[in-house]
């Protein structure tokens, strides 16, 4: 059995609404850095005279990166002190958002794209914090309050860089990102409480226990497919629309596609209200829901597509089906084992990203081979799988 001896600092003993505000905004500023990327894809590309589908695996490696950063980083949660290591993440994650400003060729930048995703996890380590200190009756209620700040942060990244990036350039944003890291570092230091580790189990046997607990969860397999299929098609959407603006039917820039974020902030907003609904109609009723709106989307991305009120729809539908879905996912996963939610969550999470790195690379493939219609049909497939798993699970 493990050892716990879970403590918190003598000052801030207990989830505060500052405390809540505190964590949805870090979560917003580091998870941000994941996202930049994606309205700049096709700048970048002519930046290094490269194609739609080199320039879109640097996407790929960013969301590959967070999830081999969380199998090997967010482990460290149940058996260390948690504000050192946010802490000591954002220093790397300085010093990686200055490469990609510095980068000189296409394989630097896709070295910075990976070293960007792995030290970008911070979100991950504050919200089974956030679960950890919440009341059962009420944990799906904060965890969606603390998804809101990063769901926002998700969103509002690609205008901040496809405006920013669209006037100076798509170098300076990353210049700026880490400014803004150093900032959080600072706050974070200041205004996260102390937080001993919950568990003295040795490195290695966190690790194992992850794929025990893939064995074992029936739950926890369940949500981290359905999961991953929802970031697919989320991922591929983004990754790819940047390329449909600035095609002929749009002839639009970077700042188009980053004004589309704020669109889905609706989504976002929603989280919290999704959250309470999953408390009281349980979570597994609100995920059926949430495949069957990101379903619609896509119908209207495919129809409707080539028009912007087609667009504008579809990404509110789109956004608000995935977030709510990953708010439902993940009320029932950290409701499987206290004793391990760093480690559940590394598994959902994981899984969760590794789906939308593949979706940012078969969305860039898909729309240089198949065109914006091959990448409404990739959309469509990954929630048809969503709905098997869902349906066939016990």
């Amino acid at each position: 059995m493990e050892n716990l001896n879970f403590e918190f600092s003598k000052t801030k003993p207990i989830l505060t609404n500052l405390l809540i505000m505190v964590m949805a905004i870090a979560c917003g500023l580091t998870v941000a850095n994941l996202y930049y990327i994606q309205p700049l894809l096709a700048d970048i590309a002519k930046t290094f005279n490269v194609s739609e589908v080199s320039v879109g695996s640097a996407a790929m490696l960013t969301q590959i990166g967070y999830a081999v950063g969380m199998i090997l980083i967010l482990p460290l949660g149940d058996i260390k002190e948690r504000r050192g290591l946010i802490t000591l993440m954002l220093l790397f994650s300085i010093l990686s958002l200055t490469c990609m400003f510095f980068s000189q060729n296409i394989s630097m930048l896709m070295i910075s794209s990976f070293a960007v995703g792995f030290t970008s996890i911070i979100p991950q380590l504050i919200i089974p914090l956030a679960a950890q200190l919440s009341n059962p009756e009420e944990r799906g209620k904060i965890i969606g309050t603390v998804m809101s700040g990063l769901l926002i942060g998700i969103l509002v990244s690609r205008t901040f860089s496809g405006i920013l990036g669209g006037y100076y350039g798509w170098r300076i944003v990353y210049i700026i990102a880490a400014g803004m890291m150093i900032i959080l570092m600072v706050a974070l230091n200041k205004l996260i409480p102390i937080c001993n580790p919950v568990s003295n189990v040795k490195y290695t046997e966190l690790i194992k226990s992850m794929v025990r607990l893939i064995k074992t969860e029936s739950t926890l397999r369940e949500a981290s497919i359905n999961g991953a299929m929802m970031f697919a098609a989320f991922s591929a959407f983004w990754t790819s629309l940047t390329f449909l603006l600035e095609s002929s039917h749009y002839n639009m820039g970077p700042q188009a596609a980053g004004l589309f974020g704020l669109v889905g902030i609706s989504g976002a907003l929603a989280a919290p209200l999704v959250g309470r609904l999953a408390d009281k109609k349980g979570p597994r009723f609100v995920i059926g829901i949430c495949i069957s709106i990101v379903i619609l989307s896509y119908l209207l991305f495919l129809l409707l597509g080539f028009k912007v009120f087609g667009l504008i729809l579809g990404v509110i539908l789109l956004d608000l089906g995935v977030q709510s879905c990953n708010v439902s996912n993940q009320t029932r996963v950290h409701s499987l084992n206290e004793e391990m939610r760093n480690r559940i969550n590394t598994v959902y999470m994981v899984s969760f990203f590794l789906g939308g790195a593949f979706g940012s690379f078969l969305g860039s493939y898909s729309y240089a081979h198949f065109g914006w219609y091959g990448v409404c049909a990739f959309g469509i497939i990954t929630q048809l799988v969503a709905i098997v798993v869902h349906k066939t699970a016990k």
